[in-house]
C-alpha cells in the first residue's frame, strides 16, 4: 500500500462485552378457560382511540426534542391493550424461530413486546421456537439473543419451546382422550379437498373420514407415531375443531407430525414434534404470559389459541394482534436473502447492503436509532410498508444529534503549499461537534503538504464554483487564513490532476485579508489511510419482486463503491477511545475502547456519516458509510 508522504496512525483492537441475564419472580393470575368459542369471525382488534390531530412539523434538525421513546406505549393501540388487561404483572414473550437472522420487521416485534413489559414493570421472555429441528442452527440461537441485547433488552429469561416436550405430549394424550383430536392417515392433497381445495373450488368442506374414530384407538396410533411404526407424512395429530366454521384455523389443524431428525437440545428422544399451533398457546399458558402479542397475520390464529387453551382446561392469555413492519425497496424473506447470500450476490447475511438486523449492525446503524425508528412509526393494526428513505431520514436525524464530526477526504489531491517551509506545522484545534461542547476538541496539524477532494478542485473556474481553482483563494476548514491555487499537475495518461500547487495568504502584520466566500475540508500530512464503502440500494426499484424475472434482476450492480485510498484526519484516534458512540441502548456501559467497530461512529464533513468495519482487523481502517448526508447527496455515491 502507497501511504505517499502519510505517516498512517494505528487505532486500537476491539474486543467484545455481553450481559448476563437477570432474574426476577413472575406472579401471573390464572384464570378458568370458558367454554370454546364456535364463531365463524375474525377476533376483533383491540379498539385504539380516536387520533389527536397531527401539527406539521418543520424540517428535523439538531436542536429538536428528542421523541419521547415510550410515546408508543402511552397512546394508541398499545394502550388500549393494556387497558383492556391491565394485569398487575405484565408477563410478554418474543419467541422467534431459531431458523434464521432477524431483520427489520423483527425489531419492531421485539421493540413492542420487551418494551410493553419493560414500560408496565413486567418482564419478557425470550422463547426459541424451536419444533422444527430440521431447519434450526445453533448460530441462529446466538445471534437472535445477541441482537436482542444489542438492541437494549435483556430477557427475563431464555427458554424453549423444547422444555416443554414432555408436557405437551402429556397434553395431546389428554386432548384425544377428551374426544378434542385424532390421528389421520390423509395425504395432504386430500386434506386440502377435504378444506374445500383452493379458495374452496373443491366444493364443500367435508371431515376426515379418520374423524371419528374412538378415542382410544387415536391414543394407540398416537403411540405408535411415537415409536417409529410410521414413517413421516404417514400419521399426523389433528385437532377436531369445527370443519363448518369460516375460520380456516379453525378446520381441524395438525397437533403433531413426524420429523425423522434429531433434535438440537433433546437429541433423538423425539421423533415427533408439535406443531406451532399446538405449540405457541401452550407455551404461553405454561409462562404465565399476561398479553401475547403478535402480528395481524394471526388474527385468525386468536380463535383457535383460545379453543386449545379451553379443550385442555389451561390458564389462556389474552392474545392481541398489532400491523406488522415492512420496508420496500428490498427484500426480508429468508429464502430470498439465503439465494442472496447462497449466489454469492452479497458478501453474507451482515453485508451492509442488507436488512437483516446483523447487517444494519454492521453498517453502522446504532440501536437507539432503530428503536427511535419504531417509535415514531407507532403501532396499530394496519401493515407499514416503509420507503428506504423514510428509514434513512430518521438514522440520519439521529446521527445528527449524537456522533461526532471529522474531516474525510474521499478521493485525494495533495496541495503543496509552496511559501510554507518543508518542516511548517501548526495546530489547529477543531470540535467535533460546532453545536455540543461537551463533545470535547481535538488538535490537528496543518502543514506544507494538505490533502483536499478531488471534487474541490477545477481546473477552469467558473461563476458557479466556489472552491479552488488555479488564481482562486478558497479557506481550509479551522485554518487561520486561505490558499490559493497557483498551479497543478497531471497525469498525461490519464487527465487525471495529480498535484495542486498553492500559496498560504497570509497578510503581512498590521494588514487585513477578505474571508474567503468557501471553507473545504482538507487532512494534513500525518492522517490515517482508509478503505471508505459507499452502499446504496441492493435493488433498483421500491418492488424488487415486481421486476421483470425476479428480484435477481433487480439488483443494482453499483450498489457499493470503494474508494481505497482515502484519507481521514487522526481525530478517528479519539473517537475510537471514546467509542460508543453514542452510548446508549445495548452499547451502554461498554467500557472505553472495548467497544465494537461500528460503535466508532461519525460525520465526515460533506461526506455523510460512517462508521470503522471489522475488516479494519485486517490492518487498514475500513469505514462503512451508514447514511449520506443529504436524501439527495450526489457526491462519492451519496
Amino acid at each position: 500500500m502507497d501511504h505517499n508522504e502519510a505517516k498512517t496512525a494505528e487505532v486500537p483492537e476491539r474486543t467484545e462485552s455481553h450481559s448476563d441475564a437477570i432474574d426476577a419472580q413472575v406472579t401471573a393470575d390464572k384464570a378458568r378457560p370458558t367454554k370454546a368459542s364456535k364463531s365463524a369471525k375474525a377476533p376483533k382488534a383491540a379498539k385504539e382511540p380516536e387520533p389527536q390531530p397531527v401539527r406539521k412539523k418543520k424540517a428535523p434538525h439538531a436542536t429538536d426534542a428528542p421523541v419521547d421513546p415510550d410515546s408508543m406505549f402511552k397512546e394508541g393501540f398499545l394502550k388500549s391493550v393494556f387497558n383492556e388487561k391491565s394485569s398487575e404483572k405484565v408477563v410478554t414473550r418474543f419467541p422467534p424461530e431459531p431458523n434464521g437472522y432477524l431483520h427489520i420487521g423483527h425489531s419492531k416485534a421485539i421493540a413492542i413486546n420487551f418494551g410493553f413489559a419493560r414500560y408496565h414493570n413486567g418482564v419478557c421472555y425470550l422463547r426459541f421456537d424451536d419444533t422444527n429441528p430440521g431447519a434450526e442452527e445453533g448460530k441462529y440461537f446466538t445471534a437472535i439473543e445477541d441482537v436482542i441485547r444489542w438492541l437494549g433488552f435483556t430477557p427475563y429469561r431464555v427458554t424453549y419451546s423444547s422444555d416443554n416436550f414432555d408436557k405437551l405430549y402429556e397434553l395431546a394424550e389428554l386432548l384425544i382422550r377428551k374426544g378434542g383430536a385424532y390421528v389421520c392417515h390423509c395425504t395432504d392433497p386430500d386434506i386440502k379437498l377435504q378444506r374445500g381445495g383452493e379458495k374452496g373450488a373443491a366444493g364443500p368442506r367435508y371431515a376426515c373420514p379418520h374423524r371419528d374414530r374412538p378415542p382410544e384407538e387415536s391414543l394407540t396410533e398416537f403411540q405408535a407415531m411415537r415409536s417409529g411404526k410410521y414413517m413421516p407424512k404417514e400419521a399426523i395429530v389433528r385437532m377436531k375443531q369445527d370443519i363448518t366454521d369460516g375460520n380456516p384455523q379453525m378446520w381441524d389443524l395438525a397437533a403433531y407430525r413426524i420429523v425423522e431428525k434429531e433434535h438440537h437440545r433433546t437429541g433423538d428422544k423425539w421423533r415427533i414434534y408439535p406443531t406451532y399451533d399446538f405449540t405457541h398457546c401452550l407455551c404461553d399458558s405454561f409462562e404465565h404470559i399476561s398479553h401475547s402479542l403478535c402480528t395481524t397475520e394471526f388474527q385468525l390464529s386468536r380463535v383457535s389459541y383460545e379453543w386449545l387453551c379451553d379443550a385442555v382446561e389451561v390458564y389462556k392469555p389474552m392474545q392481541r394482534e398489532y400491523g406488522r413492519l415492512n420496508l420496500t425497496g428490498t427484500v426480508l424473506s429468508k429464502r430470498k436473502l439465503l439465494k442472496l447470500v447462497e449466489s454469492n450476490y452479497v458478501r453474507g447475511w451482515d453485508d451492509p447492503r442488507l436488512y437483516t438486523l446483523i447487517a444494519l449492525r454492521r453498517r453502522g446503524i446504532p440501536p437507539g436509532a432503530i428503536l427511535s425508528f419504531v417509535n415514531e412509526l407507532g403501532v396499530s393494526t394496519a401493515l407499514t410498508n416503509i420507503q428506504i428513505v423514510r428509514f434513512e431520514q430518521s438514522i440520519r436525524r439521529y446521527l445528527e444529534q449524537t456522533v461526532p464530526r471529522l474531516m474525510l477526504i474521499l478521493d485525494p489531491i495533495p496541495v503543496i503549499i509552496d511559501n510554507l517551509p518543508s518542516d511548517y506545522s501548526e495546530n489547529i484545534e477543531l470540535p467535533f461537534s460546532p453545536k455540543d461542547p461537551t463533545f470535547g476538541t481535538h488538535t490537528v496539524s496543518f502543514t506544507k503538504i494538505v490533502y483536499i477532494d478531488r471534487t474541490d478542485f477545477r481546473e477552469i473556474d467558473s461563476k458557479d464554483f466556489f472552491r479552488l481553482a488555479p488564481g482562486k483563494s478558497v479557506g481550509l476548514l479551522k485554518v487561520p487564513f486561505p490558499i490559493k491555487a497557483t498551479s497543478f499537475e497531471k497525469d498525461e495518461g490519464t487527465g487525471k490532476v495529480t498535484t495542486i500547487h498553492a500559496t498560504y495568504e497570509k497578510p503581512e502584520e498590521g494588514t487585513t485579508f477578505k474571508k474567503p466566500k468557501t471553507y473545504i475540508q482538507w487532512v494534513g500530512s500525518r492522517h490515517i489511510e482508509a478503505e471508505v464503502r459507499i452502499f446504496n440500494p441492493l435493488f433498483k426499484s421500491e418492488n424488487p419482486d415486481a421486476a421483470e424475472g425476479g428480484y435477481l434482476n433487480d439488483i443494482d450492480p453499483n450498489s457499493e463503491e470503494r474508494f481505497s485510498n482515502a484519507k481521514i484526519e487522526i481525530g478517528l484516534e479519539e473517537i475510537r477511545k471514546r467509542a460508543p458512540w453514542p452510548e446508549e441502548e445495548g452499547e451502554r456501559g461498554v467500557k472505553k475502547g472495548e467497544a465494537g467497530w461500528e460503535t466508532v461512529r461519525f460525520q465526515g464533513l460533506r461526506v455523510g456519516y460512517f462508521c470503522m468495519d471489522g475488516d479494519s482487523e485486517r490492518g487498514k481502517v475500513v469505514l462503512n458509510r451508514i447514511v449520506s448526508l443529504k436524501e439527495d447527496a450526489g457526491k462519492g455515491g451519496g
